[in-house]
This record gives structure tokens, sequence and C-alpha cells, in this order.
């Protein structure tokens, strides 16, 4: 029989899991228009883990927000486009970013605003380029072949040493979770009861049944390994 599992819950969508996205600053995207802009102000957001810089650009006159980068402040100029120089928070397209270059912000599609490497202190590194794509080395180790149209933000994203500082006390990071609605604190399936998961009940981290999930299980017990082709150590 089935449980009804956390990520099930979830996807109903009640006001246990759902973002506060209201109490957040706005969405950051780079900006799609070729431009020079000033920074106005640095902002924090409950919904970033970076510090976000107010930017208002000239062409446009509008105002919005991006990630700021480390060394930058206010009063700062950035350029978004071809033939910016390399200096923290320009803009441009991957084909003109020379090999070496410490990058954030990077655009997985172009036009999509940036996806990859956006959290504090992150940066990624162009490695290798071609004709037709250009390598870069991520945060995780892992290389990843995008186009050269895609855009990325030059520079080391600001909040490096976030991770460094201890929570101390369960209350602080209860409170750290709850600015962005995260369930916390998190169990694992042994340590529930038996009515919330498969693998709970009985006392402490005893499994009353294998992690081995078939294939044709019910979703509410699909979990551990999925029709796994061979488990144990390997010798």
């Amino acid at each position: 029989m089935g449980k009804r599992l956390i990520q099930q819950r979830r996807g109903r969508g009640t006001n246990t899991y759902r973002s506060p996205s209201f109490r957040f600053k706005g969405k950051v995207k780079h900006y799609p228009v070729q431009t020079e802009g000033r920074v106005m102000d640095i902002v924090h957001c409950a919904g970033h883990s970076a510090p976000l810089m107010e930017v208002k650009y000239s062409t446009t006159g509008d105002q919005r927000i991006t990630f700021a980068p480390h060394g930058i402040k206010v009063g700062d100029s950035i350029v978004i486009g071809a033939g910016a120089e390399l200096k923290g928070g320009n803009v441009l397209c991957l084909r003109d970013i020379p090999e070496g270059t410490l990058i954030h912000n990077i655009e997985l599609r172009p036009g999509d605003g940036g996806k990859l490497v956006r959290t504090s202190g992150a940066f990624a590194k162009v490695v290798a380029k071609t004709e037709n794509s250009v390598k870069v080395l991520l945060p995780s180790k892992k290389e990843k072949m995008l186009l050269p149209e895609c855009q990325a933000a030059i520079g080391i994203l600001a909040g490096a040493g976030r991770p460094e500082k201890p929570f101390l006390k369960a209350g602080t990071r209860f409170k750290k979770m709850r600015a962005r609605n995260k369930l916390y604190p998190k169990v694992c399936g042994i340590s529930m009861n038996a009515v919330d998961h498969p693998f709970g009940g009985k006392c402490s981290h005893i499994k009353g049944r294998p992690t081995q999930s078939p294939r044709s299980a019910p979703p509410g017990r699909k979990v551990g390994k999925i029709a796994p082709r061979r488990t144990g150590r390997k010798k």
C-alpha cells in the first residue's frame, strides 16, 4: 500500500510549500538591450543568496535588478553587449569572452536571461571555444558545451563565504528556511512513522523492508532504489 510522501504533498501547492515570492525583489535576468547602466543601490533579497544591485539603464531609463559581482559599488557603470571590456558586471556573449575568464549568470539558451551559476560566491570559467560551441567549467567541476550566442556576466558573484558562518542553533536555521518557505527540519525515511513513509516504523534506524523498489510499485511505495540492475559493493 502506498504512503503520502513529502514530495507528493509538495505537488498539491498548499501554503506549506508555496514560495513567498511577494517578499522577493523580483526575477533576475540579463537586460535584453545593448546599453550602458549605472549602479544605483546594492539590495538584499530573501529569494537569492547573492546580493543584488539596482541598475538604471541610460538608453531606456529602466531601473532593474541584477546580480552584484564581487568588488562593485554604488556609482559604478556597467555595459551590456558587444564591445564591453572585461570588467565585473559587464555582460557579453560567450563568443566575445576570452578563455580563462571568470563568469556568472550564464544563459542555457540565448535570450533566457541566465540560468547557471547564480549563487553567492560562485563562478564559472570559459575553458575552450570553437566556431559552434563554447566549453564552460561549472562550479561542480562539470564541463558544459553552450552556444556562442549565450550571454554571461563577468566576474565572481558577491557574498562569498556565506556557508562558512555556522548557524550555531536550530532556531536560526529554521528562520532562514522559513524566509523561503522551505521544509525544515528534514529527516530520512527510516526516521519517520510508518504512516509517513514505506521505510518508517519499527525502532530508530532499522529498515523494515528492503530499499529496492520494483518498477511496477505504486507512487507512494516507489522509494529507494527504483528497479536497480545491481546492488551491493563492487568487488
